[in-house]
């Protein structure tokens, strides 16, 4: 064991005020964020677009207060401008400052000239809000919302007028003083947990609707069976047609002899139409013949047009299955397309500088996806944070695997306990159990039922995209409980992908994965009946100072940028090795680095890929 390295990690000797450099990526850089700045203008929802939308990322007025929403009264006077969807905390917002537990973040903005036609409804919606937020139109409050990382939406026909509209938006965020989902957000930067975040992150965007409109779909690709299953749930006024078996017609038939109050289902390169009648809810399998099936070296996908009524979504899906299951030797494996699949990973967080969660534009989630697949990684693990679903659908099409993680809540993470002591004595990660709540600070009944509920939106929200391959419930305890159960939860929202119940350690002997965190010892298989995976390992830090934020450094090995390229190198050498005995995954930390750390394979700002030193 690296026992030196280990003991460094625990940062006895940090720096009270670290010395902080500003940095910037390109994207930013080259931005134009003037008064008609729409940063981020792609269509947010890949997978289920609508012709008739309407971006509302932008310039709005802001300010915070104390006290109560009724005290705040109509005249909210502001503080100034803020670039939408990036958070106050951020740079790129025009703003810096930090959103307090106990404070009001306000937004508002004027949508102009806003004329909704007859028969059309107006859907608002938002990426993601941190962490709480209340919704008004025109004075009149549409909704409210819980959970920083989430998208969700609210109907808001019964309060748009004619003309010009008002939209505002209040926000909450108690952080790491709370005990609701927050990754790595921390009010005390430092190490392994980054500056926090608030309010809205991701786009706001707004769509007309029929009044019968596919409310959400489901789509699981069947390739055994050469099928794709298409589950539709629409709007509550949905009624059913006439006529009860279902119909075929060519494909692109247009015109009156098309039913108006039908589902038509097309897949691109398939020779029929598939003619439904439209109903509140339809679940059919289509016919796929000889799939061309989706993998990192062939990302297949298949367009899909569904017309619901007068209702038209472009969407689209890969053929592909993941699973768990054993090798002609008899040793565990995970599996993709039914065959033995090392999935060659990276952690990746999701942080940059200027903008803290929130991607500066949409080249630069493309950018750091393709630049890990020419290091030869094939699978992303998205750590303690739910990305844009444009990110999602790069990962579709450029063919990057995703191993989600579940967003932790719970109250303060005890760092001593819950991290660097199963790091220096793994024994102590496998004898605890997870229903000691005050241990692993997961005492709030209230809090413990929200994120049962939010894993089961969380897979809602991401089920349909191809890339993502398996779950994450728990990372190393961080507000970690019933492992077990929680299992069996994701398992019945979504059987078609493995569980990953307890990545790094608190192992309850559940999943489909051991799953092993080792940054200090000589990495090594060890024996299970479920596939071995290395979750995290690596960690190698090199500081290029010119392109580092912090004074402070922190890692798990430092080496300077000339011993990277090679020390790097070595280690992918000695996971390959590890295949043969059984390794069935491995993640190595991380894509970037982020603030303190230094252990990313390209510099915060993305201007450095260190390899290449």
């Amino acid at each position: 064991m690296r026992l030196k390295d280990a003991i460094a990690s625990l940062q006895l000797g940090r720096k009270k005020e670290a010395e902080i450099r500003e940095l910037c990526t390109v994207w930013s850089e080259k931005a134009d964020d003037g008064p008609q700045a729409v940063p981020l203008p792609e269509y947010p929802r890949p997978q289920m677009q609508r012709a008739d939308w309407t971006c509302l990322n932008g310039w709005w007025d802001y300010g915070f207060f104390t006290g109560s929403l009724s005290k705040a009264g109509a005249d909210l006077s502001p503080d100034g401008q803020i670039l939408v969807p990036f958070s106050p905390e951020t740079v790129r917002s025009g703003v810096n400052r930090i959103l307090q537990p106990g404070e009001t973040l306000w937004y508002r903005r004027t949508i102009e000239d806003l004329h909704l036609p007859e028969g059309r409804r107006l859907i608002l919606h938002f990426g993601a809000v941190d962490e709480r937020c209340t919704v008004y139109w025109n004075g009149q409050k549409v909704g409210s919302h819980r959970n920083g990382y989430l998208s969700f939406n609210f109907d808001v026909t019964e309060y748009v007028k004619p003309g010009d509209n008002e939209l505002i938006v209040f926000v909450w965020d108690d952080t790491d003083e709370g005990n609701e989902c927050r990754g790595k957000q921390t009010l005390n930067p430092g190490g392994m947990f980054y500056h926090a975040q608030s309010g809205i992150w991701q786009t706001v965007w707004m769509e007309a609707v029929p009044e019968t409109y596919i409310r959400h779909m489901r789509i699981t690709p069947l390739p055994d069976r050469e099928e794709v299953e298409v589950a539709l749930w629409m709007s509550k006024d949905a009624k059913m047609c006439q006529g009860d078996a279902p119909e075929k017609s060519d494909a692109g038939q247009e015109g009156p002899s098309r039913p108006d109050r039908a589902i038509y289902i097309t897949v691109t390169d398939c020779e029929e139409t598939f003619t439904y009648p439209l109903a509140s809810r339809l679940k059919v399998r289509i016919p796929v013949k000889s799939p061309r099936l989706w993998s990192p070296e062939h990302p297949e996908l298949y367009d899909l047009r569904i017309e619901a009524g007068e209702d038209v979504v472009e969407s689209y899906f890969a053929m592909r299955s993941f699973g768990v299951g054993t090798d002609e030797t008899g040793k565990a494996r995970l599996l993709l397309n039914g065959k033995p699949y090392f999935f060659n990973g990276i952690l990746d967080q999701g942080y940059w500088p200027e903008s803290l969660m929130t991607p500066p534009a949409d080249e630069a989630m493309v950018y750091d996806i393709e630049q890990m697949k020419q290091l030869g990684f094939n699978m992303l693990r998205k750590h303690v944070k739910i990305e844009p679903a444009r990110w999602y659908y790069h990962c579709d099409r450029l063919g990057m695997v995703v191993w989600q993680d579940m967003v932790n809540g719970g109250g303060p993470v005890q760092s001593l306990l819950e991290t660097y002591l199963p790091t220096v004595i793994p024994a102590a990660g496998r004898i605890l159990r997870d229903n000691h709540y005050k241990h692993f600070a997961r005492e709030d009944e209230k809090a413990r039922l929200r994120f049962e509920r939010d894993i089961v939106r969380m897979i809602r929200q991401l089920y349909n995209f191809p890339c993502v391959g398996l779950w994450v419930p728990f990372n190393e305890g961080w507000g970690q409980f019933d492992a077990l159960r929680i299992t069996d939860i994701v398992k019945k929202a979504d059987p078609t992908r493995p569980v990953d119940h307890a990545s790094g350690w608190f192992d309850q002997g559940g999943g489909d994965v051991r799953s092993v965190h080792n940054y200090f010892r000589p990495l090594k298989v060890e024996k299970d009946n479920r596939a071995f995976v290395i979750s995290e390992y690596g960690g190698i830090g090199c500081q290029i100072p010119e392109h580092s934020m912090s004074s402070e450094v922190y890692g798990y090995h430092q080496t300077s940028a000339e011993e990277f390229p090679g020390a790097f190198e070595e280690m992918m050498k000695t996971v390959k090795g590890l295949v043969f005995d059984g390794l069935c995954a491995a993640v190595y930390t991380q894509v970037s680095d982020i603030e303190e750390e230094t252990n990313g394979l390209l510099t915060y700002d993305r201007k450095v890929r260190k390899d290449c030193v």
